[in-house]
């Protein structure tokens, strides 16, 4: 007997666990619950808008909405793709390691290890897996270190949206070796940034009185806010989000490759989504 996984050759090769209909359906109104969470100051009304800036009284709800999505997320890749207790299993292993990790680089010029290690999992055990690590270990980072607040189901989503992206990056079977790491460190250099972005629109909307030309305005046109955000990110985050993804370049490119091995070697001993089949065995007379 010997099992066969997407490579063959009578060996187990690490797959990411794919997106089901169940899953993509989950993660679709996750994305768009977050899609609104984060832009609809943009969009409301100045007094509805001015009411609300500090987020208090919609984040308990984003976050009440949240985590059944992500229990969700879960028993729908189970449903969908077979995983079982050795994947939620893993996906526990390594929010632990995450929310380990977070402590280590926070408050110091954007370096976060975290980041690298939700970049490489992603990769390895695809978006739905990756989506759910990343908000997982947010959510347990923040209870580690005390970092409970607002911003935390924002953060959430944002990590988990990384962490997606790079499950959906090109298969492993189309790109491996020193080009796979290179994809790789591009992906976390932009999306380093780009997750810094997102964080500073939910930080902007709650901070008044930075002056005209970066302030959010609520009640302006949409597109004299975001040049106005622009201003404001440029100021102030540039430099924290490119060491964050300094960060993850360099350990991408440095031991990037030892990381994967290590997690597509757990990810054969688990055995996601291998299929059984029988070498050898005589034909019945």
């Amino acid at each position: 007997m010997a099992d066969r996984g997407a490579g063959g050759g009578g060996a187990v090769t690490a797959r990411p666990v794919r997106l089901g209909p169940r899953s993509v359906a989950a993660l679709g109104l996750i994305t768009a619950i977050g899609v609104v969470a984060f832009g609809w100051p943009l969009l409301a009304d100045a007094e509805v808008t001015r009411a609300n800036l500090s987020h208090t009284q919609d984040a308990p709800w984003l976050l009440a909405a949240l985590l059944p999505l992500l229990i969700a997320v879960v028993v729908a890749a189970i449903a969908d793709c077979g995983m079982d207790a050795k994947a939620v299993a893993m996906l526990g292993v390594l929010a632990a390691v995450g929310a380990a990790l977070r402590p280590l680089g926070a408050g110091t010029a954007g370096l976060e290890p975290m980041f690298f290690l939700l970049l490489l999992s992603g990769r390895v055990l695809g978006p739905g897996f990756g989506f759910v690590l990343g908000a997982v270990t947010i959510f347990a980072s923040a209870l580690l270190t005390g970092g409970v607040g607002p911003w935390m189901p924002f953060q959430m989503l944002a990590m988990g949206w990384f962490a997606l992206g790079a499950g959906l990056l090109p298969g492993p079977e189309r790109l491996r070796g020193r080009g796979e790491l290179l994809m790789l460190a591009a992906y976390g250099a932009v999306a380093a940034f780009a997750y810094g972005t997102v964080m500073n629109l939910q930080g902007w909307v709650t901070l008044q009185g930075l002056g005209g030309g970066v302030s959010f305005q609520p009640g302006d046109p949409v597109h004299e806010n975001l040049v106005r955000f622009a201003a404001y990110c440029a100021a102030t985050s540039l430099g924290w989000d490119a060491g964050r993804a300094a960060l993850t370049v360099v350990l991408t490119l440095a031991i990037g490759s030892t990381v994967l091995k290590a997690l597509r070697r757990a990810t054969r001993r688990a055995s996601f989504e291998a299929q059984v089949t029988f070498e050898g065995a005589e034909k019945p007379h």
